[in-house]
C-alpha cells in the first residue's frame, strides 16, 4: 500500500512536472515591428498620433471594427503565421495578456510610428522603438520564467520563431525629413550604416535573450507609396526612396548571413520581397489589381488624406487595390507579400493542427 501510494505521488509529481514544462513544446512567435505588424499597441497609447481606432480600419476582419491593425484586413505577419499553423499574438498592451496566453500565443510588441532608431516618429508623440519592444520583451522573460523556471523557459524562448520588420519609418519619418537631425548629420551611404550598426546591436541582444529562428523583412518599393506620389508633381514614384530601400535590403541580407554565421545555433534570414511588390505596382492587372497608386481609403481628391477616417470614401472593391491608405498595403496585398516570402523561405508548418485562416470576404463598401 504504501508502495502503491509513493508510486501514486511520484506519478503526479511527474504529472504535475509535465505540464509545466509541457509549455515549451509549445511554438510561439514574437513580433518586433511598426504599423505594418502592429495588431493594436497603439490603440492603447492615448497620446499617440499613429493610430487605427477608427473605421474603416478592421473592415474586413472579424467583426469589422476597429482592432489595431492599420489595413482593411490581416498584416503579413498574421498570414505567415497562419500558414505555418502558429497562433496570432496578442500585442502587449492588451489588458488580457497573461502569462498563460503568453505561453499560448507568444506576444507582438510592435508599434506604428516605430523604427530601428530611438528618435524615429518622434513627431508621433507615443510609440514604442525597437530598442523599447526589446526592453518589453526582457519583461516578457521575467514574467516567463518566473512561471514555469529558467530552463523550462529558456527552451520556450529558443524554439519560438522570432519576427523583426522596421525600417520604413526611419527613413519616411525621420531621415528623408529636414525637421530631424538625421536628415543633416547623415548621408544615404553613413544612414544606411547607421542603421544597419544599431540593428545588429539589437539583434545580438535578442540572440542574447534567445532568439534562435528569426526573420527580419525587408522594405518594398516605399516611393511608390500613395503619400510618397502625391507629394511629387508628377504623382510619379520617388526614386531616391526606392534606391534607399534596395540600399537596405541589400546591407540587411549581407547582415544576416553575416550573423548566422557567427552567432551560435541561429538561422537569421531576410525576408525581401521588393521584386514582387516593385512587379504588382508596375504592372497590378497582372495580379488581379486594378489600382496601385491611390488608398481605397481618402477622402477623394483631397489628398492626402494620411489616415483612414469614419468620413473617409472607400473604393468599391477593396480587393483590387494594392494600398488601403496612404502608408499602408490593403489585405489583398498584404496576402501576396506573405506568400512570396513563405515561398522564398520554404516555410512549412510547425505542426498539423488548424488549417490557415482564410481571407476575408470582402463586403460592399459603405455608401457614403
Amino acid at each position: 500500500m504504501k508502495f502503491t501510494a509513493l508510486a501514486a505521488m511520484m506519478a503526479a509529481v511527474t504529472l504535475f512536472g509535465l505540464l509545466i514544462d509541457g509549455h515549451d513544446c509549445k511554438i510561439v512567435q514574437f513580433i518586433f515591428g511598426d504599423s505594418l505588424s502592429d495588431v493594436g499597441n497603439n490603440k492603447r497609447m492615448g497620446r499617440s498620433l499613429a493610430q487605427a481606432n477608427l473605421p474603416w480600419y478592421g473592415i474586413d476582419m472579424g467583426n469589422g471594427l476597429p482592432n489595431g491593425r492599420f489595413s482593411n484586413g490581416r498584416t503579413v505577419a498574421d498570414i505567415i503565421g497562419d500558414n505555418m499553423g502558429l497562433p496570432r499574438p496578442p500585442a502587449f498592451l492588451d489588458p488580457s495578456l497573461t502569462d498563460d496566453m503568453i505561453l499560448e500565443k507568444g506576444v507582438n510588441y510592435a508599434s506604428g510610428g516605430g523604427g530601428i532608431l530611438n528618435e524615429t516618429g518622434g513627431y508621433f508623440i507615443q510609440r514604442f522603438s525597437l530598442y523599447k519592444q526589446i526592453d518589453l520583451f526582457q519583461g516578457t522573460q521575467t514574467l516567463i520564467k518566473n512561471k514555469i523556471g529558467a530552463n523550462a523557459a529558456e527552451k520556450f524562448f529558443q524554439d519560438a520563431r522570432y519576427v523583426v520588420a522596421l525600417g520604413s519609418n526611419d527613413f519616411i519619418n525621420n531621415y528623408l525629413m529636414p525637421v530631424y537631425r538625421d536628415s543633416w548629420t547623415y548621408n544615404d551611404q553613413t544612414f544606411i550604416e547607421y542603421l544597419m550598426g544599431t540593428l545588429e546591436r539589437q539583434l545580438n541582444l535578442l540572440h542574447s535573450l534567445g532568439a534562435r529562428q528569426l526573420i527580419v523583412f525587408g522594405l518594398g518599393p516605399m516611393g511608390c507609396i500613395p503619400l510618397q506620389r502625391v507629394l511629387t508633381t508628377t504623382y510619379s514614384c520617388q526614386e531616391r526612396s526606392n534606391k534607399l530601400a534596395l540600399s537596405f535590403n541589400k546591407a540587411g541580407s549581407k547582415l544576416m548571413e553575416d550573423l548566422s554565421s557567427k552567432l551560435p545555433n541561429a538561422s537569421y534570414r531576410f525576408g525581401d520581397a521588393y521584386d514582387v511588390v516593385n512587379d504588382v505596382i508596375s504592372n497590378p492587372n497582372d495580379y488581379g489589381f486594378s489600382n496601385a497608386d491611390s488608398p481605397c481609403c481618402s477622402f477623394g481628391r483631397i489628398r492626402p488624406a494620411l489616415t483612414c477616417v469614419p468620413a473617409s470614401i472607400l473604393c468599391s472593391d477593396r480587393s483590387k487595390y494594392v494600398f488601403w491608405d496612404e502608408y499602408h498595403p490593403s489585405d489583398s496585398a498584404n496576402e501576396l507579400i506573405a506568400t512570396e516570402l513563405i515561398k522564398k523561405f520554404g516555410l512549412s508548418r510547425v505542426d498539423e493542427t488548424d488549417a490557415p485562416s482564410p481571407a476575408p470576404a470582402f463586403a460592399p463598401s459603405p455608401e457614403g
